[in-house]
C-alpha cells in the first residue's frame, strides 16, 4: 500500500471511531439541500430520464451520467468549509 493510501485510510479510520464522520456527512447533506444542490441533481435526473425515456434507463445509468454534473454542481463554499471541519478534527486529534 502506498503511503498516501495508508494515511487517507488512518484518517478516515479516526473519523469513523469519533462518529465524526456522520456529523460531516449530515453537515453536508444540510448545506447541498441548503444552497439548492439537491434541486438541482433532480432536475438532471429527470432530464436525463426525459431524453432517454423511462424504459430505457436505468439506474447505473442515472448514476453515471449525473454523477460528474453532480460533483461539478457543489459550491466552492460547501467543499471548503468541509475540508476546514476535517482540518480542524485533524488538528484536534492530531495522534494518528
Amino acid at each position: 500500500m502506498s503511503k498516501d493510501y495508508q494515511m487517507r485510510a488512518a484518517i478516515n479510520q479516526k473519523l469513523i471511531e469519533m462518529g465524526e464522520r456522520e456529523r460531516l456527512k449530515e453537515l453536508l447533506r444540510a448545506k447541498l439541500v441548503e444552497c439548492g444542490w439537491k434541486d438541482q441533481l433532480k432536475a438532471q435526473c429527470k432530464d436525463v430520464i426525459r431524453e432517454k425515456g423511462l424504459e430505457h434507463v436505468t439506474v447505473e445509468d442515472l448514476v453515471t451520467d449525473v454523477t460528474p454534473k453532480g460533483r461539478a454542481l457543489v459550491p466552492d463554499s460547501v467543499k471548503k468549509e468541509l475540508l476546514q471541519r476535517i482540518r480542524s478534527f485533524l488538528a484536534q486529534h492530531a495522534a494518528l
